[in-house]
């Protein structure tokens, strides 16, 4: 296990160690399935046991009638899908819906739109039809300014939703927001979106496991792929030193994808440390001062964010950017900032001590949009900004549909292809400044 495993310069992600998280506290995991130890051939191999890997496979065997088998190099809940904090959002990377109207235009950023929302729909659908037992929380998004320009941000964008879109976007002033929601003493208003929830991500994960093998979706964990060769035929690669070939490949570890995998990917998306952690439970007294009375999912509008949500046993899960290199990922300074951040939301929770703190990587792309493509014999899904819980449903089915032959909505997530980051050997200093540059602008601008 390499302690500093980071996805840009690592072979691969086998070996890792499961994330000590709040959700693998809640439910014991399946037992492992097979690792695969004979040459087999399928229609479509996916890799990366995740949400997108699952679903596609799920979609592509139900939908589209094909012979799928999921390739997972550690164990289904490894990589970011139950690493995360549960959050299903309409998001849209960072970049915003009068911004996408703005570089595309008007009936495109409607479009995308449409599939942000539907993916939450989805995510709900799944939840329900197949009983997944995820402990979904009542309904609501909140998305708090931090400082005085974010709050006429906020409204403007609450105006673009509803004006343009058809949103029944509700904007909070800090009034509303302290007798509804929360007395957080960093806020300014809010902007609040009526369909996001809260979710156990591991426990949805393993309900899409089920899902999967119910349809006679194989799962191979404990298997990684090596050696891909792409030709007009179809695809062969070597797992556990047996060979497999497949007419479609598809990338979905996202993040967690090997570098080495294909060179569809590589060098195209930065993969970014996010740090979570959860308290010991809240007591009615301490709700009461710090005037929590929510479970709605919250974020705010600061470009290196904090994102919150009361759970259900009355935990505060607090999470944000974590440490840049992987190796001072364990640093005290990175545990003690998101300390630093809850205290200056709700400063009578400053001394709560937290039991759960884990890392995940995301995947950020140049263009700051997540990614459905297909190319050849190969797909991918790759981008998500930390907006995978929700998406991976809708980016499953269209890539499925993709694969297929099926049409997909002309939009920019569609069809198109990541592009390329530049001196890939820097991006680390890179994002380095670049944080240096969001410090001073979330607290100054």
């Amino acid at each position: 296990m390499n302690k500093n495993y980071d996805p840009i310069f690592a072979k691969h992600c086998q070996g890792q160690e499961f994330a000590p998280s709040y959700w693998a506290s809640t439910i014991p995991l399946p037992t492992d399935t097979i690792a695969l130890s004979t040459s087999q051939s399928f229609d479509v191999a996916i890799i990366g046991g995740g949400f997108s890997g699952l679903l596609t496979a799920y979609y592509l065997a139900t939908e589209h009638h094909l012979e799928c088998a999921v390739f997972e190099a550690n164990q289904v809940g490894f990589g970011a899908s139950a690493r995360n904090a549960g959050f299903v959002l309409k998001g849209s990377g960072r970049l915003s819906y009068a911004q996408m109207a703005q570089k595309w235009n008007i009936e495109t950023a409607k479009a995308i739109y449409h599939e942000f929302s539907e993916a939450v729909c989805r995510v709900e659908s799944l939840i329900k039809t197949h009983q997944i037992d995820c402990e979904p929380q009542p309904k609501g998004y909140i998305k708090i300014a931090h400082n005085p320009q974010a709050f006429e941000n906020l409204k403007a964008q609450a105006d673009f939703l509803k004006l343009h879109l058809g949103s029944d976007a509700e904007f909070l002033s800090i009034e509303e927001l302290k007798a509804n929601y929360m007395d957080n003493q960093q806020a300014f208003g809010a902007l609040r979106l009526p369909d996001g929830f809260g979710v156990n991500p591991l426990k949805l994960l393993l309900g899409y496991r089920s899902l999967a093998q119910s349809v006679g979706v194989k799962i191979f964990e404990h298997t990684l792929v090596t050696d891909v060769h792409d030709a007009s035929t179809g695809v062969t690669f070597r797992a556990n030193d047996q060979t497999v070939t497949a007419k479609k490949l598809v990338i979905t570890g996202n993040a967690y994808n090997s570098k080495n995998t294909h060179s569809i990917i590589n060098n195209r998306y930065l993969p970014i440390l996010s740090s979570v952690m959860v308290t010991k439970p809240l007591t009615q007294a301490e709700l009461e001062c710090c005037g929590l009375k929510t479970n709605q999912v919250t974020m705010d509008t600061r470009t290196l964010k904090y994102y919150y949500r009361l759970l259900p046993d009355n935990r505060l899960l607090f999470g944000g950017r974590g440490a840049i290199f992987a190796k001072d990922r364990d640093k005290p300074f990175y545990l003690n900032n998101l300390k630093r951040g809850l205290r200056e939301c709700f400063p009578s929770l400053g001394d709560k001590d937290h039991e759960y703190y884990w890392h995940g990587y995301i995947a950020a792309a140049m263009d700051d949009m997540p990614h459905v493509n297909v190319v050849g014999n190969v797909g991918y899904i790759l981008g998500y900004c930390g907006a995978g819980v929700s998406f991976s449903a809708q980016a499953a089915y269209r890539l499925a549909q993709q694969l297929a032959g099926v049409d997909v909505p002309n939009v920019p997530l569609y069809n198109t292809g990541l592009p390329y980051l530049p001196f890939p050997a820097l991006r680390r200093f890179g994002q380095w400044g670049y944080y240096q540059f969001a410090q001073i602008k979330d607290q100054y601008f």
